[in-house]
C-alpha cells in the first residue's frame, strides 16, 4: 500500500462523495476552509447532504454555496452566522438544522474520530441542550416540525453533565498550510480551528494543501494532524494557496507617527 496520497485535484477528490452522506467540514466562518473542495463538491453534483461545520459559509461563498443550490438538507453546526440564505432556509422549514454548543460540537467530532461512542459535559444543563425541544427543522407557516430529544443527565464529582453522543461522517473535507505525501498536516493560526477535528471524525478524508512536502519533511514535534487521519491529499496551485477571504475587513485611519 503506497503511502502517496496525492491525487490529481479536487474533482478527483471529491468524486465518491454521495448523495445522502454526511461530511464534516473544517473551518470558522470562511478562516480555514477548503474553498475548492467545497466548489468541487458543487460541481460533482452530490444532494441531500448532512454537513457538520461551525457554521454554513456566508452568502455567496463556501458551504453558502452548497445551501443555495439546495445540495444541503441537515446542518449540525454551533451558529447560523450572518447567512440569510441560512437562516431563511431554516425558517421556512427547507433546512434541518441541529445547533450544538461550540466546544461540545468540537469535543462530539474528536470523540468521533477517537473511537468514543459518547461522553458527559456540564456544557448544556437546565437548558433546552439536555432537556429537549430546541427547534430542528420548521413548518413552512413557522411552527415548529421537529424537536431536539431530551437527552440523559447524570452527576459527576457533584456537577450535573449531560450525555451528548460522538459525530462520525462518511467524509470530511479541510485546508491546511502543509502536508505531506502521506497525509501528515500543519494548520497555520487560526485556522486550524475545526480542521482537525472535522478531520478525525471522517472516515474518508481529504486535504486541500496550500504546499505539499515530501514524507519526513514535517518534524513530527510539528505535526498537528496524523496522516491516519487522511486519505487523500489536494495540492493547490500559489494563486489558489493565496485565496484566503474573510467576512468583513474593519480597517481605521492610521496614526501618524509623531
Amino acid at each position: 500500500m503506497s503511502l502517496d496520497k496525492v491525487v490529481g485535484g479536487p474533482a478527483e477528490a471529491v468524486a465518491g462523495i454521495r448523495s445522502g452522506s454526511s461530511v464534516a467540514v473544517g473551518g470558522f466562518g470562511l478562516a480555514g476552509i477548503p474553498w475548492f473542495l467545497i466548489e468541487a463538491l458543487l460541481d460533482q453534483g452530490a444532494d441531500d447532504l448532512t454537513i457538520v461545520s461551525n457554521n454554513c459559509g456566508v452568502d455567496g461563498a463556501g458551504l453558502g454555496l452548497l445551501l443555495e443550490h439546495r445540495r444541503i438538507s441537515r446542518v449540525i453546526a454551533s451558529y447560523v452566522g450572518e447567512n440569510k440564505e441560512f437562516a431563511r432556509q431554516y425558517l421556512a422549514g427547507e433546512l434541518t438544522v441541529e445547533l450544538t454548543p461550540q466546544g461540545t460540537l468540537a469535543e462530539r467530532l474528536r470523540a468521533g474520530g477517537s473511537g468514543i461512542g459518547a461522553f458527559y459535559t456540564p456544557t448544556g444543563v437546565g437548558t433546552l441542550v439536555s432537556e429537549g425541544g430546541l427547534p430542528w427543522r420548521h413548518h413552512p407557516d413557522g411552527t415548529v416540525a421537529l424537536s431536539s430529544p431530551p437527552k440523559e443527565v447524570r452527576t459527576f464529582h457533584g456537577k450535573q453533565m449531560v450525555l451528548e453522543e460522538s459525530i462520525v461522517t462518511d467524509a470530511a473535507l479541510i485546508r491546511a498550510a502543509v502536508a505531506d505525501r502521506a497525509g501528515n498536516c500543519v494548520f497555520h493560526a487560526a485556522a486550524r480551528n475545526f480542521n482537525p477535528a472535522a478531520a478525525m471524525a471522517g472516515r474518508f478524508t481529504v486535504v486541500e494543501a496550500e504546499r505539499v512536502v515530501e514524507a519526513g519533511e514535517i518534524h513530527p514535534d510539528q505535526v498537528h494532524l496524523p496522516g491516519v487521519f487522511v486519505q487523500s491529499v489536494v495540492a493547490l496551485t500559489p494563486e489558489q494557496a493565496a485565496r484566503k477571504d474573510i467576512e468583513k475587513r474593519t480597517t481605521r485611519a492610521r496614526r501618524e507617527a509623531n
